[in-house]
């Protein structure tokens, strides 16, 4: 049975961003409150220009530490390179600063309205949030991972988590339990060839939730169209009785929602920012 892939979606999503980079062999360049101005600016003109939302930020004398929020198509690693790259060449110009400016590496982590903790908990919640829990064979599969899968990427230390959700089209009802085990079973073999974890999914009949880690090079973007991609090729190639049973000929509404999380809330990464 063939499904056409998507080649994009419309999102709802908040997505923010903890970055942090230091100065070339951290150089006290920005002790100067004169330089600290000029590198302020600097990054807020640079995240208009490029459409990044610039919630906050601090500059140190080593180091330059922002909270961003961006869309779902931007990659982590652009971002963080256009930024300092823009800002070494204008501070030369500025500040007559010699090169390099700043170090190479970085520091990534994502934040969000809830802490990590409470979305792993939503997502073992979905069968009791939406009446499922009560049955017999309740039509739900929950995965969580064992251990932690490691992600490296040169020059940084990242984590970023993000939680994900999609609607089957037309929200009708096509996972049961061994259904959901089996696309899970699928989606983390791509994962694992496509260089990010998944670390819980939660399968419910007509959505599915996941949280994921993706490196910093990637775009949750583009991880959504591999898993949602994957699994309809998947279904349609293996279970193709479900989907004619359901009526449909697209697996996926062409639509997903993206949150990110972490450690700590974006609201407190804002006041540490300020004080």
């Amino acid at each position: 049975m063939f499904l056409t892939p998507l080649a994009d979606i419309s999102w709802a999503y908040q997505l923010h961003y903890y970055l942090c980079f230091r100065t070339h062999r951290r150089r006290q360049v920005f002790a100067a409150k004169n330089n600290s101005d000029v590198l302020q600016g600097l990054v807020k003109e640079i995240c208009q220009r490029h459409e990044y939302h610039l919630l906050d930020s601090q500059t140190y004398p080593d180091q330059f530490r922002c909270l961003l929020s961006l869309r779902p198509d931007k990659c982590v690693s652009q971002v963080i390179q256009t930024i300092k790259a823009n800002s070494a060449r204008e501070c030369g110009l500025q500040l007559r600063l010699s090169p390099p400016l700043w170090a190479r590496g970085f520091l990534a982590r994502t934040t969000g309205r809830m802490r990590i903790g409470a979305v792993r908990q939503y997502l073992e919640q979905q069968a009791e949030h939406h009446g499922y829990a009560s049955r017999i064979l309740p039509p739900v599969y929950r995965y969580r991972a064992t251990s932690s899968v490691i992600l490296q990427a040169p020059h940084a230390v990242f984590d970023l988590s993000h939680h994900l959700v999609f609607a089957t089209h037309g929200r009708k009802g096509v996972f049961t339990s061994n259904l959901g085990q089996a696309l899970s079973a699928h989606w983390l073999k791509v994962a694992c060839k496509r260089g990010f974890a998944i670390d819980q999914i939660s399968v419910v009949p007509d959505h599915v939730h996941l949280l994921i880690r993706n490196v910093p090079k990637m775009s949750i973007e583009s991880c959504a169209l591999m898993l949602l991609n994957n699994a309809q090729h998947f279904l349609g190639e293996r279970f193709p009785n479900m989907l004619i049973n359901a009526g449909l000929d697209q697996l996926w509404q062409p639509s997903a929602y993206a949150g990110t999380c972490g450690q700590v809330s974006t609201a407190l990464i804002k006041k540490w920012l300020s004080e």
